[in-house]
């Protein structure tokens, strides 16, 4: 890859970011004029119609042939959107991002015990100083532990899990196809929760329904912007531009719902993003 390239797909990495950290605030915006579940499925559907319009444009089926691999990536997709869908709604914007950042550790972690990958002792120590961030951040007010917190923690599992599982997906699938399986998960996941807690299906006014609008507009952008980042540079050098949406996170979180980090959250926060980008140091080809 080029200088060019680098500095283009770090471009739009940090866009990409910028814009999931702006769905996550939309969807969040919503939740708070409807019932999360009815703003799951509002958003999962726009989404997937999105997605499946951008696969007819480009002559692609919506929807790709269902194997094992791509039924098993999409079932564990569900469980990460439907518990990160709940962190947005019922626990801080900031806390439930900063959660997230934890996810490419416990990927590596995984890749151990899944696919025998070789980890040193060094990056095994940077994921166990992550993971304690982790813990560090569900006390965001240094006082008691957040419950609805727990959530964020579930859905990084499940993104994680994501991740894993995309290795069996075939490669086939366009990323076009992977947006309308990721979409029809938070749909799913929504349904799951409203027939859970008996929930009424809200149809949503105006206000909310150009929330939910926003979320899955943005939600697309990033996930476009977030391809183009990675077939512009080197992973290694456009990778680490990933953390820049606790950042934004952070920003629209005490702009637009007044949260305020503490030394602590903050120290936690700290705690993963570094240890993300020693992990991903240390992974670089020497």
């Amino acid at each position: 890859m080029t200088p060019a390239g680098n500095r283009r797909g770090a471009l739009f990495m940090v866009l990409s970011m910028a814009a999931f950290s702006a769905e996550d605030a939309f969807f969040k915006a919503a939740t708070q004029l409807i019932p999360a579940p009815s703003a799951m499925m509002g958003f999962g559907l726009l989404g997937m119609a999105i997605f499946a319009l951008a696969a007819l444009i480009r002559g692609e089926a919506p929807v790709p042939r269902i194997t094992k691999g791509l039924a098993i990536r999409s079932g564990i997709e569900v469980g990460g959107r439907l518990f990160y869908s709940l962190a947005l709604a019922f626990a801080g914007l900031g806390v439930t991002s900063a959660i997230l950042q934890a996810t490419p550790l416990v990927v590596v972690a995984g890749a151990v015990w899944l696919f025998g990958e070789i980890v040193g002792w060094r990056r095994w120590l940077a994921i166990a100083l992550g993971l304690s961030g982790v813990l560090l951040v569900l006390r965001p007010t240094g006082t008691a532990l957040d419950p609805a917190a727990l959530f964020a923690v579930l859905g990084m599992l499940g993104f994680a899990g994501r991740d894993l599982a995309t290795r069996a997906a075939p490669l086939s699938v366009t990323n076009a196809q992977l947006g309308v399986l990721g979409m029809g998960a938070l749909a799913v996941a929504g349904l799951v929760v409203q027939l859970v807690t008996l929930a009424p299906i809200t149809l949503p006014e105006p206000m909310a329904a150009l929330r939910v609008a926003g979320a899955a507009v943005f939600g697309c952008i990033a996930y476009a912007s977030l391809t183009v980042a990675m077939r512009s540079g080197e992973v290694s050098v456009v990778t680490p531009f990933r953390y820049t949406r606790l950042v934004f996170a952070l920003i629209l979180a005490a702009l637009l719902f007044d949260e305020t980090p503490d030394g602590i959250m903050l120290l936690g926060s700290a705690l993963i993003v570094g240890s993300g980008l020693f992990t991903l140091a240390r992974a670089r080809p020497r």
